[in-house]
């Protein structure tokens, strides 16, 4: 699973639709409305922010960290894999399936 946090809504939605359509990531959440607070330039920031959780294959990650980096606004945007210990099989199989490249 990668965790990608956006200025808004839509750079998270063009993120998310770039990647399904690559087929790197099976399925990308976006959740709308999360306020960050961060470091930045030595002062705490505290922004408005879309966040985009993507499911896909530990293979796929370096991929996903790339056209992330390639395609986000931000100059050092926070994109993190996280693993994924267990879940529902069914799920995980078709994560697998639909994150693989044609």
């Amino acid at each position: 699973m990668i965790y990608v946090t956006a200025p808004n809504r839509g750079e998270a939605v063009a993120l998310a639709r770039s990647l399904v359509e690559a087929r790197l990531v099976a399925c990308a959440n976006v959740l709308d409305g999360v306020t960050s607070l961060y470091w930045w330039d030595g002062k705490i920031q505290e922004e408005a922010e879309a966040v985009l959780i993507c499911k896909t294959r530990s293979e796929q990650v370096p991929a996903v960290m790339d056209r992330v980096r390639e395609l986000h606004s931000y100059e050092c945007p926070c994109v993190v894999a996280l693993p994924i210990s267990d879940g529902n099989p069914a799920y995980l199989d078709w994560v697998r399936g639909e994150s693989s490249p044609t």
